[in-house]
């Protein structure tokens, strides 16, 4: 008999992932073109051109046994380093190769960090709406998930809910941006009331409360708004970020943990991540896309193609009768549904359209709709989506 904690897993497999597994099953019956698979964040664009010439570059020109062989568990020195100085540069920060950590894209980088500081029965507070995996990241190491939901009206955090959610057991605060599922920026006004809370329930509890962002999502804004750079606002930040949206590279499993010198434990904290990171099975991050972003860390997906969708579908959406919150950034459309999230799922799957329900992301009455796809299949999409609002009744 496997793992008790493994067959509830397996009983509650993700829904994401669920959906993406019928969109193969309904393409191979209808053909690929007439399926309009919205459930995962897959990126439907390529990365830049720079990181091909990167990848021909590197195994070209570099040691082919130091270039695929073993390095420190933290990572190549030159990369962080690169990755620090690019840091600075873009938000005026002070990091230098002692605050960065490579991992396997951001979910493994959360992995580690929370390795690293949960004992059996710590806590960590996550923002709902919220990325339906950060249970189990935080379940990995028999931590407790506290669900602490955003304001409905924005969807933008409640720093008072959540200073009212922390106790003595809180070992961290959550928190994506841009968020996803809502595509909602989180305002520099909220960072500073909710690391004003952190602040005093850290002496209150006399213990360090830490922020955790997680950031695949950060280059992808919208219309000029800025996404503020968290360890700037509350010392005892940790940041997890990755490539596999920026740089569209999911399948690379690419990304980098930041431990700034001003956390407290800052030196046994990224001792420990270093450890993490090696005993949790990653050993290091893949070696020769280290270097590959490395020399691409000013480059990005044009984003304007995701703006372009963006703007489609919501227009498309509201013509129908939807109503969907319009996302600052990332790749996600959240849109309200007249009853059940679940029926309303089933109900689009009839017309070949995959979405995901909102009670994956522990908020019910919302169906998320990922449009990082080609335009071509949103706009295909809208017959199905009139017979859709047709069915439930929905006029516009």
């Amino acid at each position: 008999m496997i793992s008790e904690k493994m067959i509830g897993l397996t009983q509650n497999n993700s829904v994401i992932r669920a959906m993406f597994e019928e969109g193969n099953r309904l393409a191979a019956l209808h053909g690929r073109e007439n399926v309009f698979d919205f459930s995962l964040g897959n990126p439907n664009f390529p990365a830049p051109q720079a990181v091909k010439k990167a990848i021909i570059d590197i195994v070209n020109e570099e040691d082919p046994v130091a270039l695929h062989g073993y390095m420190s568990n933290i990572g190549f020195a030159d990369v962080r380093q690169a990755i620090a100085d690019s840091l600075n540069k873009k938000f005026s920060t002070n990091f230098d190769m002692a605050n960065i950590i490579m991992s396997v894209g951001a979910a493994g980088g959360l992995n580690v960090v929370f390795k690293t500081l949960l004992n059996p029965g710590d806590e960590v507070i996550a923002i709902s709406p919220y990325f339906v995996e950060y249970g189990n990241y935080v379940g990995n190491f028999d931590g407790k998930l506290v669900v602490v939901p955003a304001n409905s009206e924005d969807f933008q955090p409640d720093p008072e809910a959540i200073g009212k959610a922390i106790s003595a057991k809180t070992k961290a605060v959550l928190v994506n941006s841009p968020n996803n599922p809502t595509g909602v920026i989180y305002s520099e006004d909220t960072i500073k009331r909710i690391a004003k809370v952190l602040e005093e329930k850290s002496q209150e509890f006399g213990s360090p409360i830490y922020l955790v962002s997680d950031e695949p999502y950060r280059e992808l804004a919208y219309d000029g708004i800025d996404v503020p750079y968290l360890t700037k606002y509350y010392k005892n930040t940790i940041v997890c970020y990755s490539w596999s949206k920026s740089l569209s590279l999911p399948g690379e499993r690419i990304g980098y943990i930041v431990i700034p010198q001003e956390v407290d434990d800052y030196q046994l904290i990224f001792d420990a991540a270093g450890i993490a990171t090696r005993i949790l099975g990653f050993v290091n991050a893949p070696a020769l896309i280290q270097k590959v972003v490395a020399r691409c860390l000013d480059e990005m997906t044009d984003i304007t193609s995701y703006d372009d969708n963006r703007k489609l579908l919501f227009s498309l959406l509201t013509e129908c009768g939807f109503e969907p919150v319009f996302p600052q950034g990332a790749f996600y459309m959240w849109v309200k549904t007249p009853g059940s999230d679940q029926d309303f799922a089933e109900a689009a799957k009839k017309h070949n359209i995959l979405l995901v329900p909102g009670t994956s992301f522990a908020c019910a009455g919302y169906v998320r709709i990922a449009y990082c796809v080609a335009k071509s299949t949103i706009e295909n999409s809208k017959e199905g989506f009139v017979k859709l609002a047709s069915d439930l009744g929905i006029t516009p």
